[in-house]
This record gives C-alpha cells, structure tokens and sequence, in this order.
C-alpha cells in the first residue's frame, strides 16, 4: 500500500488510531488525509454534516459509514442525500466500517469513511 494512506489501527475508547496519529472523537477518513468530525449521534448525521466529502471536486463512490458500537438502520434522507452527488452509502457498524474501510483503501478503490467514535 502506498505510504500515507489512512490505515485505521484500531477504535475504542472514543478515539481512533490512524496511520500512527490518535484522533479523539468521530472523523472523516481520506484516502490521504484523517480530519476530526463534530458528530457525535446518529440524529447528527445528515448531508449536511458530510459536506467536507460531498464538496470535494472528486468525490468518493464509496463512503463507508461507522453508526456506532452497533447497526442501527440510517436516516432516511442520507442516502438519498449521498446519491445526488453520486456516492454510494456502505452504514454499517464502526467497527465493521473501520475494517471494510481498510480492505476496499487496500483494493485502491475510491472510498472515504465517516466514523462515529465508541468507547
């Protein structure tokens, strides 16, 4: 895998560990890049909140979605909200997110991960 890229290490305990860097809280993960993410529920999560993915000039046709220590089915208008701008909604678990990011960022796929923090 090329270096620099965003390999989570482990989660729990409301942080990340993200290719050696600690992030405490949700993020948003970049092929390239980790950044903080003020989400702390799902009653938080909307289009709106993941504009730093839906902004970007080439956005991901895969964002992976980290609901929390366990599935809960999404807001209804999220994934309609992600389509229109031609991304696809993989929500599932954190855990399961964290893993799933890291296989599909392996397979060079075009992905991004919103992760919700677990203690």
């Amino acid at each position: 895998m090329p270096a620099g890229r965003q390999i989570v290490q482990s989660y729990g305990d409301g942080r990340f560990r993200i290719a050696g860097e600690v992030y405490a809280g949700s993020v948003l993960i970049f092929p390239e890049k980790t950044q903080p993410w003020p989400v702390a529920a799902i009653a938080d999560m909307t289009t709106a909140s993941l504009q730093p993915i839906t902004a970007l000039a080439d956005t991901p046709d895969i964002l992976v979605v980290g609901c929390g220590e366990r599935f809960v089915p999404p807001p209804a208008d999220l994934r309609q909200g992600l389509r229109a701008h031609g991304i696809v909604m993989e929500w599932m678990d954190t855990g399961a997110a964290c893993r799933t990011f890291n296989v599909l960022l392996g397979e060079a796929r075009h992905v991004a991960a919103a992760l919700l923090a677990v203690e």
